[in-house]
């Protein structure tokens, strides 16, 4: 193995990321070895310049691809991705809008000064706490996912004396995603309400809900939600589900006379995780998309709607890496006849589940030093008590890696620290922005005094 060339690495990594001539690795010009020296591992590190620049690429592709076609559009940042209040004001300073999954995500949206107009809620399954907080707040828009929960809104509006501006969440059966649980248009999961007549042979549940919303003084409708998986690398499936929408809300029209103003097609956009993937292009993607909404409205002879999309891991997943320090190193003998050397880091599945949930692949350097050895096949996994317990399924790493090395994960800023956990009772690592050659804790690391906190006895 050569030494490890200087430069910027590329995709999957941020493009804030490079080697140094020493072998080191930086982001944002801060080298990983000062990262851990001042802030320990595991570390979730995060591009600050990369974020703002992703955001700002979606917002003008889509923007510019809609108006060619005479509409405006709205990007929301799907906050579920990842959410602090540092993040939700780089969202809104490059003109995005947010949009969150619960209260706590609501409240943090909130504290970063990002006004409710501006603010979604999503939710299956929303309390009537978070219900009215969103209404107190103003937020723009409520993405009301059952039947039964048209009902519980235009009661919580009223008790409050207000009208609640409400979007219909639809499956359209567009399925996309890059795994089963990763994939919400299909029927038989817990997300929005079905486009296909029910086994009563009557109105879809769509239709029933859209039609419930309308005549519901307590509500004003904004529009039609569509979300149809994650990790979406092929833009037909946005192109099929915008063709559903649009002809559901003619179809609206026809029989009620309101011609709702908004349609979501959500997000999903796929990204790389591992070297020579290919992302999704938010140009490509933004004109493909319009190109498809032009049409479907043209054929239909209704004026378009005012767009908006929900990108999140888009965002933030480039612009985040995993920064770890090895411990044991176990070179292990396989059937094969083969050798796999398992890497063992000072996390694992409570910093980063999604390997363990479902498989999904990632990719890992030795980023603090140069190494002239011969790679060999590697298996990253954490310190839990778990077999399970894999950061990256398979890498090759030099044939030197010993304990005290640094090693970073790519690609980790989307639902790395939105889902992590405390199992075995590990401490959740701090979140670090880097930028312009200096860094700051967005996120402090969790202590052994705040789990004790929590535990009464």
């Amino acid at each position: 193995m050569t030494r490890p060339v200087a430069g910027v690495l590329g995709a999957p990594w941020s493009t804030g990321v490079r080697r140094r001539d020493d072998g080191v690795v930086e982001v944002g010009e801060v080298g990983v070895d000062a990262l851990a020296a001042e802030h320990g591992t595991p570390a979730y590190v995060l591009d600050e310049a990369d974020f703002r620049a992703r955001a700002r690429g979606y917002r003008t592709a889509f923007a510019t691809a809609f108006a060619e076609v005479g509409t405006g559009v709205d990007v929301y940042y799907a906050g579920k991705a990842l959410l602090t209040v540092a993040v939700a004001r780089w969202a809104r300073e490059e003109g995005l809008r947010v949009d969150t999954a619960s209260g706590g995500e609501l409240a943090v949206a909130l504290r970063a000064g990002v006004p409710g107009g501006e603010l979604g809620l999503h939710g299956n399954n929303k309390s009537d706490d978070e219900i009215l907080a969103a209404l107190d707040a103003g937020v723009g828009r409520l993405i009301v996912d059952s039947l039964v929960e048209i009902d519980r809104v235009a009661a919580l509006a009223a008790s409050r004396g207000v009208v609640a501006p409400v979007m219909v969440r639809v499956t359209t059966g567009v399925h996309a995603g890059g795994h089963e649980y990763i994939s919400t248009a299909h029927e038989d999961q817990k997300f929005g309400l079905s486009v296909n007549p029910g086994r009563d042979g009557g109105d879809p549940p769509a239709m029933r809900a859209l039609l419930a919303a309308v005549e519901r003084p307590e509500l004003h409708l904004l529009g039609i939600h569509s979300h149809i998986g994650s990790q979406i690398l092929d833009p037909a499936g946005f192109e099929a589900a915008a063709r559903v929408v649009l002809r559901l809300r003619a179809e609206l029209a026809e029989r009620t006379g309101v011609l709702v103003d908004e349609v979501d097609l959500g997000g999903g956009y796929g990204i790389a995780y591992l070297p020579g993937e290919v992302p999704l292009d938010p140009d490509r993607i933004a004109k493909d998309v319009a190109s498809a909404v032009a049409a479907v409205g043209a054929e239909l002879g209704t004026p378009l709607p005012r767009i908006s999309i929900e990108p999140g891991r888009a965002i933030v997943g480039p612009a985040g890496l995993t920064l770890y320090t090895v411990g044991t190193v176990k070179p292990v003998a396989l059937d094969d006849g083969r050798v796999r050397t398992y890497v063992s880091v000072d996390g694992g599945m409570s910093d980063n589940i999604r390997p363990a949930l479902y498989e999904a692949q990632y990719h890992a350097e030795l980023v603090g030093r140069s190494s002239a050895a011969e790679p060999v096949l590697a298996r990253v996994v954490g310190k839990h008590c778990e077999s399970g317990d894999i950061v990256v399924h398979e890498v090759q790493l030099p044939g030197d890696v010993r304990a005290g090395d640094l090693l970073a994960v790519a690609a980790t800023g989307a639902y790395g620290r939105s889902m992590a956990s405390n199992y075995n009772l590990l401490t959740r690592p701090p979140v670090v922005a880097v930028a312009d050659g200096g860094s700051r804790v967005l996120v402090r690391r969790e202590t052994v005094e705040d789990l004790l906190a929590l535990d009464l006895g």
